[in-house]
């Protein structure tokens, strides 16, 4: 289209005051602005007014908003069918540097050269529509999580298909005696109440459900996705909207905890097995059938464990004083002995674990079992050190219970069966111990796959009251993905972009990269390599852009040209002037945040320093760098998301793979002779503004101890 651009500045806040407003407006005609005004009071209904008049009788179509943040008032400058851009003025210049100084004018002109360069290159998004998409939700599992989901579904008038690979519904609910109390005073287990939510499920019409079934294959995308179930009846093939992955999980096998005497003594059990028992009415030992009087269990059994489970499975805790609770309600006169590690019961449950402790039939201390020995009469002998009490003991018990973990059913099954390039499942993430992949930050339902969620806990160890829950949030974000990719929206975290990436095929060379670097598995080859794209799997972080290196990934408003075109309408002082520039590309989701955190709070940094705000870290290419770099500017910070043990990336690997990509930036430093020091990836967390001086300030103390770049003026 023809675009006619109006350049509209805020005084307000603190602007007018700090800049010379007359010189900023006076660059509007040189910048190709056709309309330029200022306003005290720009977010307020007359300068909205202001700007939607000139669209709607000036014929402006462009524009760029010089004036707060755009992580505040996106609705009063949400302007549909017009070209936007908003441009920083309040967080990242008068708030954070000297008013009425002559860098934090350059600043601010800097800001609207760049703002103004990044518009004009802009084209407004065309979203990616697919026709006849489907409005059905599959839930993979059928037990209290994936009944929940698919309740939640067709209670919100959604259609949903349950697949079960066991003959019935119910999971492990079936197994269970009574659950964990969920009302007040929470001191009394209840029923489980899961042939009412069977009953629920088959008896509604909006519910379709498979047993003795599994997935055999995924393929597609949101909206779109070819299922294929396995049944007795053989293959179904059924389109699918999304995915709630609810199966679950398995205990622990206890034939690995030889020291605890499983599998050598009879009347070693675990957990589930004593759950077993008492839903068929009998506390009894295997080895004779005698009523078990004297009850031990043992905490942790294997978890906690480097050499077995290294995380805590959260719930076993309050399964043992649930089950403890069973041996005194069997029998008035029997005894319950629990030997714990630590006693997690959080929440309400600290009241259940209160009762148990007043209750004089339940012995409870924390200790280790060191050695498990048995007699004649098959009695089992405990010896426990390190206790509460301060010294050893020895218990002799009928029947002992081992609290065996939680191993979700992601650790060694084919579950998904996805037909994705990347592989039939979601990615193997050390960092979860096989539950399944999930943002736990940020989007705790949102795996690596768009339109795929994971609940229960099959994502992470946790209560059935917490698995009703986690089913109900993924049940929405299941619906929420649907609705919309039937507008061509995206989903987290960049919720309602309608852009979305295109390739121009024709200069590809099959190098795979963005095929093997995309985060979320959007795209699919051909026999040749070539890429195929999914839109609807794609989140819009860029991150394939960042990886190709022929340049043939853009988005109607973020590509290699516009933001080139933003770093090459940076004013770049010569040497003489002794004033540096540094090229920040700072990710959107954390270090933007964080530098508009530090505007707020009046965190003052050097001024010499140009922002240009990115998708994702990892949407970073080099050629940007290397533009950059023989423009004159003098170093280049790039500020993403943490990653690790303890954060994650918004886009997952993003940051990540900016860190792995720097070897190619540091050929392009070789290449240009200058010193690698002259480009810098930081991590920073959106709660670190107060870090931000420090890394700033010490950055360009750097470049001046290197000295400014030799192409200035080149």
């Amino acid at each position: 289209m023809e675009k006619k651009f109006g350049l509209y500045i805020c005084t307000g806040c603190g602007i007018g005051e700090a800049l010379d407003i007359e010189k900023l407006a006076n660059m509007g005609p040189q910048l190709g602005a056709a309309v330029v005004k200022t306003h005290e009071f720009l977010c307020g209904d007359q300068g909205a007014q202001m700007i939607k008049s000139d669209i709607q009788n000036e014929g402006v179509n462009t524009v760029a908003i010089a004036a707060c943040s755009p992580r505040v008032n996106f609705d009063v400058f949400n302007l549909p069918g017009v070209i936007t851009e908003r441009i920083n003025l309040r967080e990242h210049v008068v708030w954070s540097h000297t008013p009425n100084d002559e860098d934090t004018q350059m600043l601010a002109a800097d800001y609207i050269r760049m703002g103004s360069a990044k518009v004009k290159k802009m084209e407004l998004p065309e979203p990616h529509v697919e026709d006849d998409i489907s409005r059905t939700v599959l839930v993979i599992g059928g037990g209290i999580t994936g009944i929940t989901a698919a309740l939640g579904v067709a209670k919100a008038g959604y259609e949903a298909v349950i697949v079960e690979k066991e003959p019935q519904l119910g999971g492990f609910m079936n197994k269970m005696y009574k659950k964990l109390p969920t009302s007040w005073p929470f001191e009394k287990v209840e029923e489980t109440g899961i042939d009412a939510k069977v009953q629920e499920v088959t008896s509604n019409p909006n519910i379709k459900v498979y047993t003795s079934a599994t997935v055999e294959a995924i393929a597609g995308q949101p909206g779109k996705f070819d299922v294929t179930i396995g049944t007795n009846g053989g293959p179904v093939e059924t389109q699918i909207g999304s995915v709630v992955l609810a199966t679950g999980w398995k205990p622990y096998d206890a034939s690995k905890l030889e020291s605890y005497g499983y599998g050598q003594y009879p009347n070693v059990v675990t957990n589930v097995m004593f759950e077993e028992m008492a839903k068929n009415g009998q506390l009894t030992r295997p080895s004779d059938g005698r009523p078990a009087k004297n009850v031990a269990f043992i905490q942790c059994a294997g978890q906690r464990d480097e050499n077995h489970l290294p995380y805590c499975s959260s719930v076993c805790c309050a399964t043992s004083l649930k089950q403890a609770t069973y041996v005194r309600e069997k029998d008035p006169n029997a005894k319950a002995y629990i030997f714990y590690k630590d006693m997690r019961t959080p929440g309400q449950y600290e009241l259940f674990y209160k009762s148990a402790q007043n209750d004089t039939g339940i012995f409870l201390t924390k200790g280790n079992v060191t050695n498990i020995a048995e007699d004649a009469s098959n009695n089992l002998l405990l010896e426990v050190e390190d206790t509460l009490l301060g010294g050893p003991l020895s218990v002799s018990a009928d029947l002992l219970v081992l609290a065996t973990g939680m191993v979700p059913t992601t650790a060694d099954e084919a579950i998904l069966n996805l037909q994705y390039r990347q592989g039939p499942g979601l990615p193997d993430l050390e960092l979860f111990n096989g539950f399944a992949d999930s943002n736990f930050i940020c989007f705790p339902y949102e795996t690596r796959r768009t339109g795929v969620y994971s609940a229960g806990v099959v994502k992470m160890p946790q209560t059935i009251a917490e698995s009703v829950d986690d089913a109900t949030g993924a049940a929405l974000k299941a619906i929420q993905v649907i609705e919309s990719v039937a507008v061509g929206r995206a989903v987290h975290p960049r919720a309602g972009d309608e852009t979305y990436p295109e390739f121009f095929l024709q200069r590809c060379t099959q190098c795979k990269r963005c095929t093997e670097e995309c985060p979320f598995g959007t795209l699919d080859e051909d026999e040749k390599g070539t890429p195929k794209p999914n839109p609807n799997r794609c989140r819009r972080c860029g991150i394939c852009l960042g990886a190709c290196p022929e340049r043939i990934i853009s988005f109607k408003n973020y590509s290699i040209d516009i933001v080139a075109s933003a770093v090459k309408s940076i004013d770049v002082p010569g040497e003489e002037e002794n004033k540096p520039r540094v090229l920040a590309f700072v990710c959107e989701n954390d270090a933007y945040p964080a530098f508009d955190m530090a505007g707020i709070n009046h965190v003052t940094y050097d001024p010499n320093i140009r922002m240009i705000p990115v998708r994702c870290l990892g949407s970073v290419n080099t050629v940007w760098v290397a533009d950059s770099l023989s423009n004159g500017i003098d170093g280049i910070l790039m500020i993403g998301c943490k990653y690790g043990d303890d954060y994650q990336c918004h886009f997952a690997k993003g940051s990540e793979l900016a860190s792995y990509r720097m070897s190619k930036v540091q050929e392009t430093l070789n290449r240009l002779v200058l010193e690698s020091d002259r480009v810098q990836i930081i991590q920073l967390a959106i709660n670190e503004y107060d870090q931000i001086p420090s890394i700033v300030n010490g950055f360009m103390e750097k470049i001046q101890e290197i000295g400014l770049n030799p192409y200035k003026g080149f």
